[in-house]
């Protein structure tokens, strides 16, 4: 593997259950280099799973233990109750209770601040989409606004896909709704602009968390009633954004060490799904020796001369 710079940063992508892939990824990262997360990264972003493996981090728990929770936990935070027969009868699918459980117990009453009082300190950013303001919310440890935020209500924010969780205070939902499923520009801007690393000392690793097959046929379309456009319109609409933060980062920040992962799924894995479990942390597996042998999808290598005007 290609050594790091100075200063190293990740950005972790949204995808429901589909997190584990990151952290058993991580957990090759770590077995690898012989440390925890926590001593590699000085910068954690993430967008909602992605949230929970960055919080993790700045925390100083260890990939390993979180690939362990995400098993533990997956079918109760997703559990299959006839709310979620119901649906869309009801308002949301699952219950939020099991997840607030969960992240009370591994975060406890931390705050965001509490990040940046660490020794070293580490920097955590978390997107949150605030309906009231109309706004994506980036959640910082430094920024006074933030720091006595809560840990486990920041990302539980993060984490409340529309539909699936109901929303939080009246008016915070999943920080991947609008254009930071695929926080690597943000991450970028970070570490450069508000920390003030210098782009050529700095590494960016950007983990995805599984892109579907698309399968859509010629005419198809032609066939669709009003309420089938949500998923493709849905899918084309998330898929962009994460391919324009990839675009961003290689056009305004050159001199910037980027790596950015991601897997190509044989199937469609939806994000809510644990009877998958098994399967994703075989995906996570191959994306952590992706990441030491440093071989970016050659599909990401071509995204910059595909979006140009």
């Amino acid at each position: 593997m290609k050594p790091f710079r100075k200063n190293v940063a990740i950005a972790i992508d949204g995808g429901g259950i589909k997190g584990i892939m990151v952290t058993k990824a991580l957990s090759v990262l770590e077995e690898a280099l012989g440390k925890p997360v926590h001593e590699i990264f000085q910068l954690a972003v993430g967008t909602s799973t992605g949230s929970i493996i960055s919080a993790g981090i700045g925390a100083g728990i260890s990939a390993h233990r979180m690939t362990g929770l995400y098993m533990e936990l997956g079918e109760t935070v997703f559990q299959r109750t006839l709310r979620h027969a119901l649906w869309p009868l009801t308002r949301y699918r699952y219950s939020d209770q099991p997840l607030k459980n969960a992240l009370s117990h591994v975060f406890g009453a931390m705050e965001m601040g509490d990040f940046w009082l660490h020794e070293p300190p580490i920097d955590v950013v978390i997107t949150t989409f605030d309906l009231t303001e109309n706004r994506t919310r980036f959640v910082k440890p430094w920024k006074e606004e933030y720091t006595s935020w809560n840990v486990c209500q920041t990302v539980q924010s993060s984490c409340t896909v529309p539909t699936y969780f109901p929303v939080v205070e009246g008016r915070f939902i999943d920080g991947g709704v609008g254009s930071y499923s695929n926080p690597c520009y943000l991450a970028a801007y970070e570490a450069s602009i508000c920390l003030g690393w210098d782009p050529a000392e700095t590494t960016l690793i950007s983990l995805g968390t599984g892109r579907p097959p698309h399968t859509f046929s010629a005419y198809h379309a032609q066939q669709f009633w009003a309420w089938q456009w949500l998923k493709p319109i849905l899918g084309a609409f998330l898929q962009s954004a994460d391919d324009q933060q990839v675009n961003l980062v290689e056009t305004f920040f050159k001199k910037l060490d980027f790596r950015r992962f991601q897997i190509d799924l044989r199937e469609p894995i939806e994000m809510d799904d644990p009877a998958k479990i098994p399967e994703l942390s075989a995906y996570g597996i191959r994306m952590g020796r992706m990441i030491l042998a440093d071989r970016i999808d050659p599909v990401q290598k071509r995204l910059p001369d595909i979006l140009k005007p």
